[in-house]
């Protein structure tokens, strides 16, 4: 039995195959080139600058020109009482109301809208979203009025009876934490409620006949199939708890003594209040590696299968 052999014009070598896509290179990159100038002009170049500033001891006042100081900064951070405090108080927040509070009520919500009559659904999707597209001044305020002293839930402990106490004095992290949950909960929701209609009815009936009640199937059924959505949102997240400004500072300013002061705050007051510019930025340095380490954990779990 003979084969036989292939026309010399319909074999390409490497060669031949990157001679044939050299010439289209260009063309294909150039519809990219107004974007991609975009982004080195507003994107890489600010934190190419934000990165040389965090080596010196810019101020903003009293200084003629910045000098480098090296790591400087970032050891002075790391021996900083006030920092340790902040990167402590940040992951605090960051815990209480993200990967716990948002999430699980989103979740909750999710699952509850699930079983609820469109009327029902309408409403609660109605009140959990408005709290969300409120912009984070007037949610800050709102909260404020919600646990200042004389606020509405002291009003409600009083009328039940019940002990009340200045929350934003006594309580202030964990104050600013449910504000964080009680506006940012919508999202979660919605992430899940997407989730959960992507599972296909008939799998859950089966397990239902098959015996299994409410939290086996959820266990067992439920959060395996939402894996990725759950991932994906816990990541999302925390990169916005991690940035949170507006509404801490209109709540507490971050106090009081620090008390609920996060790593965008204690930024913020090293740079603009303390006009340690290079202090500042460095800071701002650290708590973006913090989301970047975050976001690395969160994609390496997306990877793995179930």
């Amino acid at each position: 039995m003979t084969t036989t052999a292939p026309h010399p014009r319909l074999t390409k070598t490497p060669a031949d195959k990157h001679a044939a896509h050299g010439p289209r290179l260009p063309m294909r990159i150039l519809p990219l080139t107004p974007a991609i100038v975009l982004l080195l002009l507003f994107l890489a170049g600010p934190i190419a600058y934000c990165v040389y500033i965090a080596f010196t001891d810019l101020q903003l006042t009293g200084q003629a020109q910045e000098s480098f100081v090296g790591f400087d900064n970032f050891t002075r951070a790391f021996g900083d009482e006030a920092f340790l405090n902040a990167v402590w108080l940040t992951l605090v927040f960051t815990v209480v109301s993200s990967l716990i509070g948002q999430n699980t009520l989103g979740l909750a919500l999710a699952v509850l809208m699930q079983r609820a009559s469109k009327p029902v659904r309408t409403l609660t999707g109605g009140i959990v979203v408005t709290a969300w597209v409120l912009p984070e001044v007037v949610a800050g305020f709102l909260l404020y009025a919600f646990f200042r002293r004389e606020g509405t839930l002291n009003a409600i402990l009083d009328w039940l009876h019940l002990p009340s106490q200045n929350w934003l004095f006594t309580l202030p992290i964990l104050a600013v934490s449910f504000a964080n949950v009680w506006r940012g909960t919508a999202f979660s929701m919605l992430v899940y409620s997407a989730a959960l209609n992507e599972i296909p009815k008939e799998i859950t009936e089966a397990a239902e006949v098959d015996g299994a009640g409410g939290p086996r199937r959820m266990w067992h059924i439920t959060l395996p199939m939402i894996r990725r959505s759950i991932g994906t949102n816990l990541m999302l997240n925390t990169l916005q708890t991690l940035s949170v400004f507006g509404l801490i500072w209109v709540m507490t300013r971050g106090g009081p003594g620090g008390r609920s002061q996060t790593l965008p705050l204690f930024m913020y007051e090293q740079a603009f209040q303390n006009s340690l510019i290079g202090y500042g930025t460095a800071v701002a340095l650290l708590l973006l590696l913090v989301g970047s380490l975050f976001s690395l954990i969160y994609l390496r779990l997306l990877r793995t299968e179930v």
